[in-house]
């Protein structure tokens, strides 16, 4: 299981310390939530606050773009350092031409789907994707509830392509992390429950460990 804390949870004032915390603790990717106030009703930081932070860790930089027109800013996010490049399906109008900048980029390409829509909208798109990620919760804030309905997704998703890694993001802890394990989920995108811990390699450790008994 990948575990990538959002930074979204962290403490923005200390944003290179958070990032060697959880670099330290065992992160395996590190999850940016870039948000621009329109797509989602929420505002969080662009290009120069993700390169600013790239020099804080190795580890690879799951850049989730949360914004309208991907496409505009995607060579702006690629030159600040983003590895995995996630756009959502309902704000690009040619998500073919978004993935394909992507992967021109350097960048792994992943699509993003909001709870409303459906698993079916990314069959056209399965087979150019490093990864889908399935939102657990309605994008925009973070410390919201799993939905556990969205599983299903997941479960088609790895049924029509099961070499795709399938993320999901939102309400994830030790309990609602097992249920996503069952339904061949790959990544888990933790907010609260790694940052907001006494102790963030033993919850990181809890988090890799829900696949265990599987």
């Amino acid at each position: 299981m990948i575990i990538a804390p959002s930074m979204l949870a962290s403490d923005f004032s200390h944003l290179s310390d958070e990032i060697i915390r959880m670099d330290i603790a065992g992160a395996d990717w590190i999850h940016l939530d870039v948000m621009d106030g329109h797509f989602v009703p929420n505002l969080t930081f662009g290009p120069p606050v993700v390169a600013a932070m790239r020099p804080y860790t190795d580890k690879p930089f799951d850049v989730h773009l949360m914004i309208d027109e991907p496409l505009r800013y995607l060579p702006q996010f690629l030159k600040a350092g983003a590895d995995i490049v996630t756009f959502h399906l309902e704000a690009a109008s040619d998500p073919g031409a978004v993935i394909a900048a992507i992967s021109e980029g350097g960048a792994k390409p992943s699509i993003a789907i909001k709870p409303g829509t459906p698993a079916e909208a990314l069959l056209p798109y399965l087979d150019r994707l490093y990864m889908a990620l399935v939102m657990t919760v309605e994008p925009g804030f973070g410390g919201q509830s799993f939905q556990e309905d969205m599983m299903p997704k997941v479960r088609m998703l790895k049924e029509k392509r099961p070499d795709l890694l399938v993320e999901v993001d939102g309400g994830i802890n030790a309990v609602t992390a097992v249920t996503a394990a069952k339904a061949g989920v790959n990544a888990l995108v933790a907010g609260t429950s790694v940052f907001g811990a006494q102790d963030a390699s033993k919850a990181i450790r809890g988090l890799r460990a829900c696949d265990s008994s599987l």
